[in-house]
């Protein structure tokens, strides 16, 4: 594949997920401005999709409903599976792609670090100072669970610090917003990139 071509490439995905407790459409483009439209009857989760597609440049389309009667666990970890299935589809072959990526965010007194590798091998490691409390109407434990859905799905190795931070809100914004950014590294074409950046010449 030349480099020329590599740049052409139709970087996008459309995912359609449907079991007995949500129904979910997403579409996905890599290699977008960072325009969303995000309805998952989460108010919480919508903005941090919201945030996570502005920041990464990535555009974002997700209409999903839930059995939100139970509660928001369901919806939270099929979005997060749905979006992993995106970013895997996306990357097709991952020829030319940086791979790596890390950020870190500063939200007021909270700062989280993200360091990430689209290798096709899921991995979560995630620590963060979240107590059993809500934001709003969302279980903060939740954010983990997301993030679970979306490393087993999209084949990547994430790793998410947060050394300190008080306020909720605050560190699952931070964290939201440096994966978009470290993914957006990681997505990034190279011209100086040819075939898979691995010595194993796949990945």
């Amino acid at each position: 594949m030349t480099r020329h071509n590599r740049k052409k490439m139709d970087r996008t995905a459309e995912i359609a997920r449907e079991t007995a407790e949500t129904q979910i459409q997403l579409r996905l483009n890599l290699d977008g401005t960072g325009i969303s439209t995000i309805n998952t009857g989460v108010g919480f989760l919508d903005h941090m999709l919201e945030l996570f597609a502005k920041h990464g440049f990535f555009d974002l389309e997700i209409e999903a409903k839930g059995d939100l009667h139970v509660d928001a666990h369901h919806t939270t970890e099929d979005v997060g599976i749905c979006l992993g299935q995106a970013i895997q589809k996306a990357v097709l072959d991952k020829a030319g792609m940086h791979r790596f990526g890390s950020f870190t965010v500063p939200m007021y007194e909270s700062l989280a670090k993200v360091d990430l590798d689209v290798c096709g091998r899921p991995y979560l490691h995630y620590e963060a100072p979240l107590r059993d409390a809500k934001v709003g109407d969302f279980d903060v434990e939740l954010t983990e669970e997301f993030f679970h859905g979306f490393v087993n799905h999209s084949g990547t190795t994430l790793h998410i610090n947060v050394p300190y931070g008080t306020n909720q809100h605050h560190i699952i914004e931070a964290i939201f917003k440096a994966v978009a950014k470290a993914l957006h590294i990681a997505t990034r074409l190279d011209e100086q990139i040819t075939g898979v950046l691995s010595t194993k010449g796949s990945l």
